[in-house]
């Protein structure tokens, strides 16, 4: 492994280059020119005979395909902790639908599961793991599972943190799984905070207001009083909610704190400014500022999947859809730190393909979150955030290199054919993997590399259970690459591999394979295994 650091200073020139990411669509996180947008369009939920029931509006997007690896030895992309995909996935199966494809991204019903990487070593914020298997669906295929690690902190290790609750109180949210629901969540944060942590709200619908100026968690009383005494009613003023918020967080700032506005809301911004340029623009200047948002989706009927992702990707944030109180219990309890605490910032991946040994690679989901591969080592290229004990997964399927092979002639800046190997035919690497980051405690950008050797190993059962997560999401979104995917061995592969599972997910995962199988079966249109 080779660890080298720079120091990173910021650049002036960052807001000329976000004004050019807005115009060209809110997403600076790029695509290579091949690959369809990921923003896609929106799709709309509705119900059979009731066209008004359910405004629930995702975004499409056109899977990954594979990519030659001689053409193309490169793949980049920004790392995604978001797990709204998964509970949401979950909500939907368990009211009897099948979700749309758009409701199905891949790597965040992955990362929803926590698995067994080496926690980082020394003053590491972030540590890097990667094998290589058989593939389950694909017989001639291997599978190359890529986990990080994030530190963990104790609690005393944790710093201060200064809260805003942004909180949708509009008539939408009526419902007893929404604003009750996220009562109950705020409840369970409190309880988690120490007392001089400080907590302010604001809350936004046909107008916005201040239901708790800046108070500090040793006042808990009054600020359980004012989370009890909210209503629903009105419209949604969501973006004169957000201009307020901000302006509670920097009355609350605190350098070398954790400044944080969290937005509870069903997604839906009705009036005021709706234009998702401007409220990215807002957002990602906050940010900058020291500012992150995480974004809190609760509730059915009415939920903007697509426009709560794009803010929480643009606020340095995290995503996390909230469906019942055993959620709540894992987003804002069990994993606090994670939720609260970024110990690294624009963490990117980039594989390079050694195509002695790999014709052909794709890497499953993570389709909104691709870069150009020259944004890599781009210091003012925006990418994803990881908290402190996140763990990240991200998979490529590979298709082998025939036995006969003829030394390619490549151009594009591939390792294999340039700088650190010095003959591709040589090295026993199917690839090396870059991760590059920048420390939040020493404001340094440090770079990580690590081999992974052509020759398959015994997959474990953290990689089995991974992979049958995947499967299962090809599934439901009826991939064209979904191989030999069925119900029935994603089954056999995740009861198999569920561990100690000491919280259940893994056992409720397979709870739900089986209820999305059935659903399959019973909906006259299915394609699936029958």
């Amino acid at each position: 492994m080779r660890i080298s650091a720079s120091t990173w200073h910021p650049l002036a020139c960052y807001s000329v280059l976000l004004l050019v990411t807005l115009s060209m669509g809110c997403n600076d996180v790029s695509r290579p020119k091949s690959a369809a947008s990921p923003r896609g369009s929106v799709i709309r939920l509705t119900e059979p005979g009731d066209a008004q029931a359910n405004t629930e509006e995702y975004r499409s997007f056109e899977e990954n395909d594979f990519q030659s690896a001689i053409e193309h030895p490169l793949s980049t992309f920004s790392i995604d902790v978001d797990t709204a995909s998964y509970s949401n996935v979950r909500r939907l199966l368990r009211s009897g639908q099948l979700p749309p494809p758009g409701a199905v991204r891949i790597e965040e019903l992955v990362n929803y599961f926590d698995y067994e990487y080496a926690e980082p070593q020394g003053n590491q914020p972030i540590s890097m793991t990667c094998e290589l298997a058989a593939c389950p669906w694909k017989q001639d295929h291997q599978l190359m599972r890529i986990g990080l690690r994030a530190k963990s902190l104790e609690t005393s290790e944790r710093k201060k943190v200064n809260l805003v609750f942004l909180l949708d109180v509009s008539g939408s949210m009526q419902d007893a799984n929404k604003l009750p629901l996220v009562q109950t969540a705020l409840r369970l944060l409190v309880r988690q905070l120490k007392a001089e942590d400080q907590i302010a709200i604001a809350v936004y619908a046909g107008s916005s207001g201040v239901a708790l100026r800046p108070t500090a968690v040793r006042r808990s009383d009054e600020i359980l009083e004012a989370i009890d005494s909210l209503q629903a009613g009105g419209g949604t003023a969501g973006s004169q909610g957000i201009q307020l918020a901000y302006q509670l967080a920097a009355e609350q700032f605190e350098k070398g704190c954790v400044n944080r506005v969290i937005l509870c809301t069903d997604g839906d911004f009705n009036l005021g400014v709706t234009d998702d340029s401007s409220l990215v623009e807002l957002i990602k200047t906050q940010a900058r500022g020291g500012v992150e948002l995480t974004v809190l989706g609760f509730g059915t009927g009415n939920l903007k999947d697509s426009k709560m992702e794009l803010l929480a990707q643009h606020g340095n944030g995290n995503f996390a859809y909230i469906d019942s109180v055993q959620e709540a219990q894992r987003v804002l309890v069990q994993q606090l730190g994670a939720t609260l605490q970024t110990v690294a910032r624009d963490v990117k991946v980039q594989v390079d393909f050694n195509p002695r040994w790999v014709e052909q690679y794709r890497l499953i989901g993570y389709e909104n979150r691709l870069m150009n591969n020259q944004d890599f080592r781009d210091e003012a290229k925006d990418a994803g955030e990881i908290g402190a004990g996140h763990t990240v997964t991200a998979l490529y399927e590979i298709k082998p290199a025939k036995s006969t092979y003829d030394e390619p002639t490549n151009s594009v800046g591939s390792t294999f054919v340039t700088t650190q190997l010095s003959q591709t035919s040589a090295s026993p690497s199917a690839a090396i993997v870059r991760l590059r980051y920048k420390s939040i405690e020493s404001n340094t950008t440090s770079e990580i590399d690590v081999e992974a050797n052509h020759a398959p190993v015994t997959a474990s059962d953290d990689f089995r259970f991974a992979a049958s997560v995947a499967s299962f999401g090809m599934l439901l979104r009826d991939s064209k690459l979904k191989g030999d995917s069925k119900w029935t061995s994603i089954l056999e592969t995740a009861r198999a591999t569920r561990g100690r599972d000491p919280r259940g997910m893994r056992s409720e995962f397979v709870q739900l394979v089986q209820l999305a199988s059935d659903l399959q079966r019973s909906t006259s249109t299915g394609t699936q295994d029958r």
